[in-house]
């Protein structure tokens, strides 16, 4: 929609078409969870509050408060969004100081409705609060300094808020916090020890478009996997498009094209969704020639599945035969080329971590994340080992190694009682037992009484 992307919208009607989710279909959802008018908390609003820094999360375990400003349509909005949230277990406030998250939903119909967003926005950013901003008044004026740095739903995503939450309560990439995925990642190599290496997970096109430069930079260093999973599930835009997908097929070729051409030999894999209700023949050709165009040594295919309260579950399904007849197409096309054919005869540094499903080898990864399997030898498991590729099969590579394995991050084992970064003074032990000097002591006694 190309008001979202100016300043301001013309006219609020724009942002709603006849392809909207009605109110009837939003309230299926619910779930018993419904969004009442609130008290004014008895708590100052000026109190600090620490920021919640979540080392690790569990998704559906968080308190979350809502908060909505505007028309009927927005108070749909928010009930089909607490809805979903609930549902997937998280749990809902109305004393927002005991949330750790803020879903905030606008709407531009009164002035003064968007005043108090914005400084119910502005006092959550003061209390270090993570803040999803969702309706009319982020897609109406997304370059607002005041909603810099914060999670935006538009009206047309509001399907998607469990994954918004999700990722905005991890943190992505640190701009909750003022920082980036790429300082992130230059701060934990410089304690990674030698002989370990770091493999980033999966990320999306329009996550690391912006970091590109420096992902590439950092996909050189010693101790990380020359690897990504970028998933683009469709080649065809309008299909994107109909998936709510932030980006373009030329995106994710920019992406690939990119880390490629600066990371040599480097592994991306991707995931494709087959059968999605809006694909047509024409649409899965797209996605064909892309699989054909990269040839992805890994590469995840899936069945379109009905995500309950989407509006993709509502949509008319392609025919279960035929989309069984495209996962076919592209299995076979995925399964016709050899990924690891010309490496046969190459020596490589690989790192053992893991046993192979058949119990039979070790698994090892070289710099690519590639998988090397190797003989089942407990000297080999944990460390680096120098291999030469002697076989090669459609998903890994045998090698046999022609060096002493290296233990990671250290020149030799631990010996039973050191500890790690801890230099002991070998001293010679010349302290006498205790029970010799208890028998010397009572000689000396009867001694003692026999010549008295």
């Amino acid at each position: 929609m190309p008001e979202a992307f100016s300043e301001f919208i013309d006219d609020i009607e724009d942002l709603i078409s006849s392809q909207d989710i009605t109110p009837k279909e939003r309230y299926a959802s619910r779930k018993n969870v419904s969004v009442r008018s609130r008290k004014r908390d008895a708590k100052s609003e000026s109190e600090p509050v620490e920021k919640v820094i979540l080392e690790s999360v569990v998704p559906g375990t968080q308190t979350i408060y809502v908060k909505t400003w505007g028309c009927a349509h927005n108070n749909s909005d928010s009930e089909y969004m607490a809805g979903l949230l609930a549902a997937h277990g998280y749990k809902l406030t109305e004393d927002k100081w005991q949330a750790q998250l803020w879903l905030l939903n606008s709407c531009t119909v009164k002035s003064p409705s968007e005043d108090h967003f914005k400084n119910e926005v502005e006092l959550g950013q003061s209390r270090g609060v993570h803040v999803v901003v969702a309706g009319c008044v982020p897609q109406g004026a997304p370059r607002s300094s005041y909603l810099a740095r914060l999670s935006v739903v538009g009206v047309h995503q509001i399907d998607r808020i469990v994954e918004i939450v999700e990722e905005t309560l991890k943190g992505t990439y640190g701009r909750d916090i003022g920082t980036s995925l790429p300082e992130l990642l230059w701060k934990l190599v410089e304690v990674i020890p030698e002989g370990c290496r770091l493999r980033l997970g999966m990320t999306n096109p329009p996550y690391i478009l912006e970091h590109l430069a420096e992902v590439a930079k950092i996909m050189h260093h010693p101790r990380v996997y020359k690897f990504l999973h970028v998933p683009v599930q469709s080649g065809s835009d309008q299909v994107l498009a109909d998936m709510k997908r932030e980006y373009s097929r030329a995106d994710f070729e920019h992406v690939v094209e990119f880390l490629r051409t600066h990371v040599p030999g480097m592994t991306i894999a991707t995931d494709i969704i087959c059968g999605f209700p809006t694909e047509t023949e024409r649409d899965f050709e797209d996605t064909l020639r892309l699989c054909d165009k990269y040839r992805f040594p890994s590469l995840f295919i899936n069945q379109f599945f009905p995500r309950p309260g989407t509006p993709a579950a509502k949509m008319t399904r392609v025919p279960g035969q035929e989309v069984k007849k495209r996962t076919k197409q592209l299995s076979e096309l995925f399964r016709s080329y050899e990924p690891y054919g010309h490496k046969v005869g190459e020596t490589q540094e690989v790192l053992v971590t893991d046993v192979s499903h058949d119990k039979n080898y070790f698994v090892a990864h070289n710099e690519y994340y590639e998988q090397v399997l190797v003989p089942k030898e407990d000297k080999y498991m944990g460390k680096m080992v120098t291999v030469k590729i002697t076989d090669a099969t459609k998903f890994s590579m045998m090698g046999q190694p022609i060096d002493k394995p290296k233990m990671a991050g250290l020149t030799a084992p631990l010996k039973k009682g050191e500890v790690s970064g801890v230099c002991q003074k070998s001293e010679t032990n010349t302290s006498i037992p205790i029970p010799i000097v208890v028998l010397m002591f009572a000689v000396f006694l009867r001694l003692i009484w026999m010549f008295l």
